[in-house]
């Protein structure tokens, strides 16, 4: 074991269990704390941080760094009980799936969604340029990135959503068979959550509670699949061990949810955190009974959730053809500016989701709403800003599914042999943006930008040659 004092030169510890790499700034340069200690090692297998302060700041700092609180002698006896445990070989579970290419998080360098690594209490998750990676030796499966994932790129293993799916249908349907009625489903976690239960109990016979590993992997999938199979109400039980970014993440998919809810004239409260120690309540609103629906959540994300989204839509006691959403949302539309566009189709080129798109040679930009996302990158990536977001639901599955006509326009035909290259607003945007450069003044070197790009090369050639055209 090795002990370091730092000073007041404050150290900075990176890494994980079995490779802690600690360093201080001696001289003005960078010192790693195990070779100076002659230590045989150039990191720490363990670290037991004794500071007023944790230097690692994360909601779930790395297996194998403690930091009791200071001052706090049974944190401290926990914390070198814990130690102790620490010894041998680990095998460490991979807690997620990940398919980089459904991920949104960024295209062609025009950065996207950012919401797993944004989530993550462990800070295991980090941009790769075009993808994200987790860290496996820093997840500790805390579930949130997969329930925050807009397309499914990231799914939690333990379990898989659609076993969970499978599950409460199950369970539902078993206490259905038995005479069961107004069925309210209580999601807790097996660690944190088992003990508040156990204080809220006996729960009235209607309340079934189904234990997660995570609750941050109970996303909006399960949630609104579990109202469609005819659960009363949802309930997710929020315990103090629950890392204030898990819940504030649960809370902004839980408020997404509740709008679609009542829009359609559910009860919002029928999804809802429920406190622990705070006691039973039922709420006073519930779900309205609802024929049963088995949503088969083994399509992916994007399907499961419409399939809840349709079942509920069809049920509904004030349907609605659309529904607002506030931004975040990972439902919409994107609007685009007519007068602006020039067909460049850069948002088609970069667009993760393949929700815009373009038909080969044709100016033409599509548009298909189920699959967007709203990651922001084509608005981000057009250089007109001719393109807006519009986060809303359709519940249209047929208009939903539909490929729709944002913007078409002719085609501009070359001057020189009238094949067709760009369109006519493109050609206008370079006429006018070059307007004023010297090098454009005369007429033969406009007509030029009127070109393909055959017949403007061999037009400069010409031109070069002493032919028609100008000079180069």
């Amino acid at each position: 074991m090795s002990v370091l004092y730092s000073n007041g030169r404050e150290p900075l510890i990176e890494g994980h269990l079995g490779s802690f790499r600690v360093t201080v700034q001696v001289g003005g340069r960078t010192a790693n704390v195990a070779t100076l200690m002659h230590s045989g090692q150039d990191a720490f297998d363990l670290v037991l941080d004794l500071g007023l302060a944790p230097l690692i700041t994360a909601e779930w700092p790395p297996l194998g760094y403690f930091a009791p609180a200071f001052g706090d002698p049974e944190a401290f006896d926990q914390a070198l009980e814990s130690l102790r445990e620490l010894r041998g070989e680990f095998e460490k579970p991979k807690f997620f799936e990940y398919d980089p290419g459904i991920c949104a998080h960024s295209r062609s360098g025009i950065q996207g969604c950012t919401r797993c690594i944004d989530a993550c209490p462990a800070v295991a998750i980090r941009s790769l340029g075009e993808t994200i990676e987790v860290q496996p030796e820093l997840c500790q499966g805390g579930g949130i990135c997969a329930t925050v994932c807009p397309t499914g790129a990231i799914t939690y293993a333990y379990p898989r959503p659609a076993d969970l799916i499978l599950r409460v249908q199950t369970l539902l349907g078993q206490y259905r068979e038995h005479g069961g009625e107004d069925p309210v489903l209580l999601f807790f976690d097996d660690e944190s959550g088992a003990e508040p239960l156990e204080r809220m109990e006996p729960l009235p016979g209607e309340v079934l509670a189904i234990e997660v590993d995570e609750l941050g992997s109970v996303g909006l999938d399960v949630l609104l699949s579990s109202l469609a199979a005819g659960a009363r109400e949802v309930l997710l039980l929020d315990t103090p061990a629950l890392p204030a970014k898990v819940r504030r993440n649960l809370q902004e998919q839980l408020g997404h949810a509740r709008a679609i809810l009542q829009a359609l004239g559910y009860p919002r409260q029928a999804l809802r955190l429920a406190q622990a120690g705070a006691g039973w309540t039922r709420g006073t609103e519930p779900m309205p009974v609802i024929e049963p629906a088995r949503v088969n959540g083994s399509g992916g994300k994007r399907s499961t959730l419409y399939a809840a989204l349709d079942h509920l839509h069809a049920e509904a006691p004030a349907p609605q053809s659309e529904i607002a959403l506030q931004t975040g949302a990972p439902f919409g539309a994107i609007r685009v500016d007519l007068n602006a566009c020039t067909l460049c189709m850069a948002c088609a080129a970069v667009c993760p989701a393949q929700a815009v798109s373009t038909p080969g040679d044709t100016p033409r930009l599509d548009f298909t709403e189920a699959r967007c996302v709203q990651c922001g990158i084509c608005e981000r990536s057009c250089p007109e800003q001719a393109i807006s977001l519009s986060p809303r639901l359709l519940t249209d599955r047929l208009q939903r599914d539909r490929s729709r006509v944002l913007h078409e326009e002719e085609p501009f035909a070359c001057v020189a042999c009238g094949k067709p290259f760009a369109t006519r607003s493109m050609i206008d945007q370079i006429l006018h943006r070059l307007d004023g450069h010297p090098m454009f003044q005369d007429e033969a070197a406009r007509r030029r930008l009127m070109m393909c790009e055959d017949c403007r090369v061999i037009d400069m050639f010409q031109a070069g040659q002493g032919g028609p055209g100008g000079t180069v």
